[in-house]
């Protein structure tokens, strides 16, 4: 089985799911109910295993009249542009995820703002969460996984180097929304 990273694209090295968490009987794929995708249940108790999407939150933030944006320094994606997020932990608000993830990969202390989008594609796990967060502190530098930051106003906005394809729809939303005449 692949996996795939927050943003939509493939991570290496996937292991399919071979044992049940309830028993470790084996995992097998079957076909549960007309029109659903085959489903991993177990042979000796019957359990169902559902491969439940990932939940990604991300903040499009605003510093200097320009959108934070960090070079990725981890695959996928490598070397490439995208707003700070990642995954939400269980029991945790996509919102508090937000603030979370753009605290650890720029150091900068956001308060979200609004809701900017929900971004999932077809034959992927994860459905990502982004929203326009305010900076209200924090001195802006790369994290752990991430080689480079960098504050990007509309005109230099590095379009063909964005990491994943929710980069650029939630850029292009954000500039919808908030630089129409500078998006056109």
């Amino acid at each position: 089985m692949a996996t795939h990273d927050h943003h939509g694209n493939h991570h290496h090295g996937g292991a399919r799911y071979r044992f049940c968490p309830r028993c470790a009987g084996s995992l097998s794929p079957r076909v549960l109910k007309e029109n659903e995708p085959e489903r991993l249940v177990c042979d000796k108790c019957s359990f169902i295993f559902y491969q439940d999407p990932k939940v990604v939150a991300g903040a499009v933030c605003v510093l200097n009249g320009g959108v934070v944006l960090l070079r990725r320094g981890i695959e996928p994606a490598m070397g490439k542009w995208v707003f700070p997020g990642g995954y939400v932990d269980r029991g945790e608000s996509t919102a508090e995820a937000a603030v979370r993830e753009t605290r650890e990969e720029s150091y900068l202390e956001v308060v979200t703002r609004s809701l900017l989008g929900v971004y999932s594609y077809p034959g992927n796990p994860n459905v990502i969460i982004v929203y326009v967060a305010d900076v209200v502190g924090g001195k802006l530098a790369a994290g752990d996984e991430s080689t480079e930051a960098g504050v990007f106003p509309p005109a230099r906005i590095p379009w063909d180097e964005l990491a994943f394809h929710s980069t650029t729809e939630a850029l292009k939303d954000y500039g919808r929304l908030y630089w129409p005449e500078q998006m056109c």
